[in-house]
């Protein structure tokens, strides 16, 4: 895409003076955060608030509107059913599919359009309804601008068809004369409505003869001294050649026929058959297209482009796609007379009518507020092979760069980010890698948020993602005490340093309170106890507690002994392993081996020899002592063991 052709808008920044105080700015992925730092360029004077601030500038403010949120969830399914159905689409179905979904577009932003122009006529805040009003014109433009790029590059109309496509668009979104028609009906006698002829005038300028036709019998029955040229007039709008939809005519054969009709117009014109009545006489001359009585007529028309298809209607109906700007620059032209500069509007409409794809999703992006229209154009447009050349500098065509331009701004919304994850999938070059950037930043502020955004990241295996998220939540549990959440986010996010941590704050709260807490966890850790040392640990002495409750006492005492020579016990947890075994030594059943009871002894010298000394009197030395006083009666209880262990092994071995 071309560099912009002019400065970017200046956004003003309330209460912040650059040449008195220091600012710092932070970009985000759709706003930009202002904040006075401590440091000041000047002294402060006593005028000036003494206290610093925050502002932040949002790159697109329309999707916090409720209204406008609904044009991007609606919409969202229409992209969504375009990209699936792609591989669908051959031949001429694929042309009324592709129509038929520019249509959708259409009736998405119409229903958006109507529902801000109610709630802009229910504002009580003037400032409000302002503001609503000015997004009902946007809306406008916007339905406007995409229904005439649906008419030349979707439909693609061909000579003739073409005139009544552009009738239909002007017909459209040129509707006040529908409200018109009602009033001059309505009232006692419609001839005498002081707009009577206006609307008259409008029915014709829009090619609406059968109407026109109709409001002419009623000037002729009211007043029967125009009753002839009425008449007259009226033959002349019913035999004007017209293509229609299902008419098997040819283009040379309705040319001929239209030349006989305007000769025959040209003919009562020059024979004052209309002198008596200027109504009809201007009547008669913008059936001729004649530019004078046209412009003449100006402030019914309303634009330019209203003018344009008038003036092709009675001029030019067989006007060629290829000739329609040389038509619309001219019209454009002696529409303004000089008086005026063309708005943006106006030059968005040239560049269609110009086929210039390109500058017309350039000037659409200047001139509108965000990114969603053009975006879905593009992607549009794209899917009807008009973009297939265009490809920009840095590497993505022009419909991935938009299209990643307008997910960004989604994903400034804490709701709308959602949609944005379907935009990105779509884009196949850079949409992976920008999805990765954007989803880190989403704030986790619910658990049902984190799931939502982990279930994405699942789903197209993005690992690292998927890991930090894990992480987050699992420290966030942590923070909040609920271990039992820790541990399953730290097995998740595969993070043995974290589960370590976690299997650290389990034991230690055993040793607290003598139980565990989040038993079904614990119990049903599986394959996933092998992540860490520590939580191997943990699920191994959870399964001797079990053994023993359950009276499994060869199994506890196995596993205990285990515990204790493999090394993976944390030191500080090997003087509660070791007065474990004190009641499976007091059992009346010999529980420990001969064998099991030495090396129960070694694990116990080792201990001891290991053990801090304490030099100085207090707590410390306190501890000491009760340690001291268990580890003297696991001492004798080994002993004992020992001696009936060897009784027994041997009377075993005797027998």
């Amino acid at each position: 895409m071309e560099e912009l052709d002019g400065e970017p808008t200046v956004t003003l920044i309330p209460g912040v003076n650059s040449k008195k105080k220091q600012m710092c700015f932070d970009w985000g992925p759709g706003e930009m955060l202002v904040c006075e730092t401590s440091f000041n360029k000047n002294e402060k004077s006593e005028t000036e608030p003494g206290c610093p601030f925050i502002y932040i500038i949002r790159k697109d403010i329309d999707v916090y509107s409720q209204i406008l949120r609904k044009l991007f969830n609606e919409s969202h399914g229409i992209f969504v059913g375009l990209q699936r159905i792609e591989e669908e689409l051959t031949g001429k179905s694929r042309k009324a599919q592709l129509v038929r979904v520019s249509k959708n577009y259409r009736s998405v932003i119409r229903a958006c359009m109507e529902e801000m122009h109610q709630v802009a006529i229910a504002a009580k805040d003037p400032a409000s309804g302002r503001q609503f009003s000015s997004q009902v014109s946007i809306l406008s433009a916007m339905e406007l601008i995409w229904n005439l790029c649906e008419i030349l590059f979707i439909e693609v109309a061909p000579a003739g068809p073409l005139l009544l496509h552009l009738l239909d668009w002007v017909r459209l979104h040129v509707c006040e004369v529908d409200n018109l028609l009602a009033g001059v009906l309505g009232s006692e006698n419609p001839s005498k409505h002081e707009s009577f002829w206006n609307l008259v005038t409008i029915l014709v300028l829009q090619g609406r003869l059968d109407e026109a036709r109709q409001m002419l019998s009623k000037e002729a029955d009211a007043n029967p001294s125009s009753a002839g040229m009425c008449r007259i007039l009226g033959d002349l709008m019913r035999t004007m050649p017209v293509l229609s939809p299902g008419n098997t005519q040819t283009l040379t054969e309705l040319e001929l026929k239209w030349q006989h009709w305007h000769e025959e117009c040209e003919r009562h014109l020059q024979d004052s058959t209309f002198a008596a009545s200027p109504h009809l006489e201007s009547l008669c001359k913008i059936l001729l297209g004649d530019e004078a009585a046209l412009l003449e007529q100006k402030e019914l028309l309303n634009n330019w482009y209203h003018f344009l298809v008038t003036r092709l209607l009675y001029s030019h109906p067989t006007v060629k796609p290829i000739d329609l700007h040389l038509y619309a620059q001219s019209s454009l032209d002696l529409f303004l007379g000089g008086e005026s500069s063309p708005e943006p509007l106006d030059n968005i409409l040239l560049a269609a009518f110009e086929f210039d794809i390109h500058q017309v999703i350039k000037e659409c992006s200047i001139a509108l507020s965000n990114w969603w229209f053009v975006a879905h154009l593009t992607d549009l447009l794209d899917h009807c092979k008009l973009l297939q050349s265009h490809n920009l500098y840095f590497g993505s065509n022009m419909r991935e760069f938009l299209l990643l331009e307008y997910a960004s701004g989604l994903f400034a919304h804490h709701s709308l980010w959602q949609l944005g994850v379907d935009y990105f999938d779509y884009c196949p070059e850079l949409g992976r890698v920008s999805l990765e950037l954007h989803i880190e930043r989403i704030p986790l502020s619910t658990e049902q948020k984190a799931l939502k955004v982990l279930r994405i990241c699942e789903q197209r295996q993005m690992t690292e993602q998927v890991r930090s998220i894990c992480k987050i939540l699992a420290m966030k549990a942590v923070r909040n005490n609920r271990l039992g959440s820790a541990l399953s986010w730290s097995i998740r996010a595969k993070d043995a340093a974290f589960a370590t941590l976690v299997s650290d704050r389990f034991l230690k709260d055993y040793c607290e309170r003598g139980c565990f807490s989040d038993l079904d966890l614990i119990d049903n850790l599986g394959p996933a106890m092998m992540l860490s040392d520590r939580l191997t640990f943990l699920g191994k002495y959870r399964e001797f507690h079990r053994f023993y409750g359950e009276k499994r006492l060869a199994d506890a005492a196995s596993l205990l002994l285990s515990l204790m020579t493999s090394q993976i016990a944390p030191r500080s947890f090997w003087v509660i392993l070791l007065i474990d075994a004190l009641p499976l030594l007091e059992e009346k059943e010999v529980v420990f081996s001969a064998e099991q009871t030495y090396e129960l002894m070694r694990c116990l010298e080792d201990f001891a020899s290991r053990r801090p000394v304490w030099r100085e009197p207090g707590v410390q030395r306190l501890q000491e002592d009760v340690e001291n006083t268990k580890l003297e009666m696991l001492r004798l209880a080994l002993a004992r063991n020992l001696g009936r262990a060897i009784i027994k092994e041997g009377s075993l071995e005797g027998s």
